[in-house]
Protein backbone atom coordinates (compact mmCIF):
# COMPACT_ATOMS: atom_id res chain seq x y z
CA UNK A 1 0.00 0.00 0.00
CA UNK A 2 2.77 2.44 0.90
CA UNK A 3 4.54 1.66 -2.36
CA UNK A 4 1.38 2.30 -4.36
CA UNK A 5 0.71 5.55 -2.51
CA UNK A 6 4.28 6.83 -2.85
CA UNK A 7 5.47 5.41 -6.18
CA UNK A 8 2.38 4.84 -8.32
CA UNK A 9 0.17 7.71 -7.11
CA UNK A 10 3.05 10.07 -6.18
CA UNK A 11 1.29 11.05 -2.98
CA UNK A 12 2.74 11.89 0.40
CA UNK A 13 1.25 12.08 3.86
CA UNK A 14 0.79 15.58 5.25
CA UNK A 15 -0.14 15.78 8.90
CA UNK A 16 -3.04 18.00 9.84
CA UNK A 17 -2.50 20.48 12.65
CA UNK A 18 -4.90 22.13 15.04
CA UNK A 19 -5.54 25.82 14.44
CA UNK A 20 -7.75 28.50 15.93
CA UNK A 21 -10.89 29.52 14.06
CA UNK A 22 -10.56 32.92 12.39
CA UNK A 23 -13.33 35.18 11.15
CA UNK A 24 -12.80 37.74 8.42
CA UNK A 25 -12.76 40.40 11.12
CA UNK A 26 -10.08 38.45 13.06
CA UNK A 27 -7.92 38.29 9.94
CA UNK A 28 -8.17 42.01 9.27
CA UNK A 29 -7.25 42.94 12.85
CA UNK A 30 -4.45 40.35 13.03
CA UNK A 31 -2.93 41.78 9.85
CA UNK A 32 -3.10 45.34 11.14
CA UNK A 33 -1.67 44.55 14.56
CA UNK A 34 1.05 42.19 13.31
CA UNK A 35 2.32 45.01 11.10
CA UNK A 36 2.23 47.41 14.04
CA UNK A 37 4.09 45.01 16.36
CA UNK A 38 6.84 44.58 13.76
CA UNK A 39 7.12 48.33 13.43
CA UNK A 40 7.13 49.06 17.17
CA UNK A 41 9.38 46.21 18.29
CA UNK A 42 12.37 45.57 15.99
CA UNK A 43 14.77 42.67 16.56
CA UNK A 44 16.80 44.43 19.24
CA UNK A 45 13.71 44.86 21.42
CA UNK A 46 12.69 41.19 21.48
CA UNK A 47 15.27 40.36 24.16
CA UNK A 48 13.36 42.66 26.53
CA UNK A 49 10.07 40.79 26.20
CA UNK A 50 8.36 38.62 28.80
CA UNK A 51 5.72 36.43 27.16
CA UNK A 52 3.00 34.92 29.38
CA UNK A 53 0.23 32.38 29.08
CA UNK A 54 -2.02 30.00 31.02
CA UNK A 55 -2.94 26.40 30.22
CA UNK A 56 -5.17 23.67 31.63
CA UNK A 57 -3.62 20.21 31.92
CA UNK A 58 -5.88 17.20 32.52
CA UNK A 59 -5.09 13.95 34.26
CA UNK A 60 -6.26 12.04 31.19
CA UNK A 61 -3.73 12.08 28.36
CA UNK A 62 -4.64 14.16 25.30
CA UNK A 63 -5.67 12.01 22.36
CA UNK A 64 -4.12 12.15 18.91
CA UNK A 65 -6.59 10.33 16.63
CA UNK A 66 -4.29 10.71 13.60
CA UNK A 67 -1.83 8.27 15.13
CA UNK A 68 -4.41 5.94 16.66
CA UNK A 69 -4.90 3.28 13.97
CA UNK A 70 -6.09 -0.32 14.00
CA UNK A 71 -5.16 -2.83 11.30
CA UNK A 72 -7.35 -5.92 10.70
CA UNK A 73 -7.30 -8.69 8.06
CA UNK A 74 -8.82 -7.88 4.67
CA UNK A 75 -12.50 -8.80 4.52
CA UNK A 76 -13.18 -8.04 8.18
CA UNK A 77 -15.94 -5.48 8.61
CA UNK A 78 -15.86 -2.84 11.31
CA UNK A 79 -18.93 -4.30 13.03
CA UNK A 80 -17.03 -7.59 13.45
CA UNK A 81 -14.24 -5.96 15.49
CA UNK A 82 -14.58 -6.11 19.27
CA UNK A 83 -15.54 -2.76 20.78
CA UNK A 84 -12.64 -2.78 23.24
CA UNK A 85 -10.24 -2.97 20.29
CA UNK A 86 -11.95 -0.38 18.13
CA UNK A 87 -12.95 2.25 20.67
CA UNK A 88 -10.75 4.32 22.87
CA UNK A 89 -12.65 5.43 25.93
CA UNK A 90 -12.00 8.19 28.43
CA UNK A 91 -13.76 9.34 31.54
CA UNK A 92 -16.54 11.88 31.07
CA UNK A 93 -14.85 14.21 33.52
CA UNK A 94 -11.11 14.35 34.02
CA UNK A 95 -9.65 16.36 36.87
CA UNK A 96 -7.33 19.13 35.81
CA UNK A 97 -4.99 21.90 36.95
CA UNK A 98 -4.40 25.33 35.48
CA UNK A 99 -0.89 26.76 35.36
CA UNK A 100 0.57 30.11 34.39
CA UNK A 101 4.10 31.06 33.35
CA UNK A 102 6.21 33.88 31.97
CA UNK A 103 9.28 33.38 29.78
CA UNK A 104 12.02 35.61 28.42
CA UNK A 105 15.54 35.35 27.02
CA UNK A 106 16.84 36.27 30.47
CA UNK A 107 15.00 33.45 32.24
CA UNK A 108 11.53 32.31 33.15
CA UNK A 109 9.20 32.18 36.11
CA UNK A 110 8.37 29.17 38.23
CA UNK A 111 5.33 27.17 37.23
CA UNK A 112 2.42 28.93 38.93
CA UNK A 113 -0.58 26.80 39.88
CA UNK A 114 -3.91 28.61 39.83
CA UNK A 115 -5.90 27.91 43.00
CA UNK A 116 -8.33 25.04 42.25
CA UNK A 117 -11.93 26.00 41.74
CA UNK A 118 -11.16 29.66 41.22
CA UNK A 119 -12.07 31.52 38.07
CA UNK A 120 -9.28 33.71 36.75
CA UNK A 121 -11.22 36.96 36.73
CA UNK A 122 -9.72 40.43 36.64
CA UNK A 123 -9.32 40.67 40.41
CA UNK A 124 -7.54 37.32 40.82
CA UNK A 125 -5.35 38.00 37.80
CA UNK A 126 -4.25 41.42 39.09
CA UNK A 127 -3.99 40.74 42.82
CA UNK A 128 -2.50 37.26 42.71
CA UNK A 129 -1.00 36.23 39.38
CA UNK A 130 0.40 39.63 38.45
CA UNK A 131 1.14 41.33 41.77
CA UNK A 132 2.35 38.36 43.80
CA UNK A 133 3.77 36.04 41.16
CA UNK A 134 4.62 37.09 37.61
CA UNK A 135 5.70 40.73 37.89
CA UNK A 136 7.71 40.08 41.04
CA UNK A 137 9.92 37.52 39.28
CA UNK A 138 10.20 39.60 36.13
CA UNK A 139 11.48 42.59 38.09
CA UNK A 140 13.99 40.38 39.91
CA UNK A 141 15.35 38.97 36.66
CA UNK A 142 15.12 41.96 34.32
CA UNK A 143 15.26 44.99 36.60
CA UNK A 144 12.97 47.93 36.07
CA UNK A 145 12.66 47.86 32.30
CA UNK A 146 11.08 45.05 30.33
CA UNK A 147 8.15 44.68 27.95
CA UNK A 148 5.22 42.69 29.28
CA UNK A 149 3.04 40.61 26.95
CA UNK A 150 -0.34 39.08 27.63
CA UNK A 151 -3.10 37.91 25.32
CA UNK A 152 -6.61 39.33 25.03
CA UNK A 153 -8.36 37.17 27.63
CA UNK A 154 -11.19 39.03 29.44
CA UNK A 155 -9.20 39.29 32.70
CA UNK A 156 -6.28 40.79 30.77
CA UNK A 157 -8.22 43.45 28.94
CA UNK A 158 -10.38 44.44 31.91
CA UNK A 159 -10.30 48.19 32.57
CA UNK A 160 -8.83 47.80 36.07
CA UNK A 161 -6.13 45.45 34.78
CA UNK A 162 -5.07 47.89 32.08
CA UNK A 163 -5.04 50.72 34.64
CA UNK A 164 -2.95 48.61 37.03
CA UNK A 165 -0.39 47.79 34.32
CA UNK A 166 -0.15 51.44 33.25
CA UNK A 167 0.64 52.40 36.84
CA UNK A 168 3.09 49.60 37.62
CA UNK A 169 4.51 48.54 34.25
CA UNK A 170 4.45 51.28 31.62
CA UNK A 171 6.02 49.05 28.92
CA UNK A 172 3.37 46.46 28.04
CA UNK A 173 1.39 45.41 25.01
CA UNK A 174 -2.07 46.87 25.48
CA UNK A 175 -5.23 44.90 24.59
CA UNK A 176 -5.74 47.09 21.52
CA UNK A 177 -2.33 46.07 20.17
CA UNK A 178 -2.17 42.31 20.69
CA UNK A 179 -3.75 40.41 17.73
CA UNK A 180 -7.04 38.67 18.62
CA UNK A 181 -7.41 34.91 18.61
CA UNK A 182 -3.67 34.45 18.09
CA UNK A 183 -2.08 31.60 20.06
CA UNK A 184 0.10 31.12 16.98
CA UNK A 185 1.82 34.42 17.84
CA UNK A 186 2.62 33.68 21.50
CA UNK A 187 5.88 31.73 22.01
CA UNK A 188 4.52 30.03 25.14
CA UNK A 189 1.50 28.82 23.23
CA UNK A 190 3.01 27.85 19.88
CA UNK A 191 6.06 26.04 21.29
CA UNK A 192 6.62 25.89 25.06
CA UNK A 193 3.32 24.28 26.02
CA UNK A 194 3.59 21.61 23.33
CA UNK A 195 7.00 20.57 24.65
CA UNK A 196 5.73 20.50 28.23
CA UNK A 197 2.70 18.45 27.21
CA UNK A 198 4.80 15.95 25.27
CA UNK A 199 7.10 15.39 28.24
CA UNK A 200 4.35 15.26 30.87
CA UNK A 201 2.37 12.55 29.09
CA UNK A 202 5.26 10.28 28.13
CA UNK A 203 3.74 7.85 30.63
CA UNK A 204 0.29 7.52 32.17
CA UNK A 205 -0.74 10.08 34.81
CA UNK A 206 -2.82 8.56 37.61
CA UNK A 207 -4.13 11.52 39.60
CA UNK A 208 -3.91 15.27 40.16
CA UNK A 209 -1.04 15.04 42.63
CA UNK A 210 1.05 13.08 40.16
CA UNK A 211 0.09 15.50 37.40
CA UNK A 212 1.28 18.46 39.48
CA UNK A 213 4.57 16.77 40.32
CA UNK A 214 5.09 15.76 36.70
CA UNK A 215 4.46 19.35 35.58
CA UNK A 216 6.95 20.68 38.13
CA UNK A 217 9.60 18.16 37.14
CA UNK A 218 9.16 18.90 33.43
CA UNK A 219 9.15 22.66 33.94
CA UNK A 220 12.34 22.56 36.01
CA UNK A 221 13.92 20.61 33.16
CA UNK A 222 13.02 23.10 30.42
CA UNK A 223 16.20 24.39 28.86
CA UNK A 224 16.75 28.11 28.32
CA UNK A 225 17.72 27.29 24.74
CA UNK A 226 14.15 26.03 24.16
CA UNK A 227 12.75 29.35 25.37
CA UNK A 228 15.25 31.31 23.27
CA UNK A 229 14.36 29.33 20.17
CA UNK A 230 10.65 29.93 20.71
CA UNK A 231 11.14 33.67 21.13
CA UNK A 232 13.40 33.81 18.07
CA UNK A 233 10.42 32.58 16.03
CA UNK A 234 8.24 35.51 17.05
CA UNK A 235 9.26 37.94 14.31
CA UNK A 236 9.25 35.13 11.77
CA UNK A 237 5.65 34.37 12.67
CA UNK A 238 4.59 38.01 12.67
CA UNK A 239 5.97 38.40 9.15
CA UNK A 240 4.26 35.15 8.09
CA UNK A 241 0.99 36.48 9.51
CA UNK A 242 1.39 39.60 7.37
CA UNK A 243 2.12 37.51 4.25
CA UNK A 244 -1.00 35.45 4.96
CA UNK A 245 -3.04 38.68 5.24
CA UNK A 246 -3.87 37.88 8.85
CA UNK A 247 -4.94 34.32 8.14
CA UNK A 248 -3.39 30.99 9.11
CA UNK A 249 0.29 30.78 8.28
CA UNK A 250 1.60 27.56 9.88
CA UNK A 251 1.53 25.89 6.46
CA UNK A 252 3.95 28.45 4.98
CA UNK A 253 6.57 28.42 7.73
Amino acid sequence: MLRIVHDDLSLKCVKKRHAQELTQSNRAVRLQRAKKLLQMFPDDKVDLFWFTDKKVFKVSSPMNPQNDRLYVPAGIKKKQVAAERLLRTRTTFSRSVMVSVGVSKLGFTDLIFVDPGLKVNGSYYRDVLLSQKLLHVMHEVSGEFFIFQQDSAPAHRARDTVRFLKQTKPAFISPDLWPPNSPDLNPVDYKIWSIVQQRVYQSHVHDVDQLKQRLLDVWHGIEQSVVDSAIDEWHVRLRACVRARGGHFEQIL
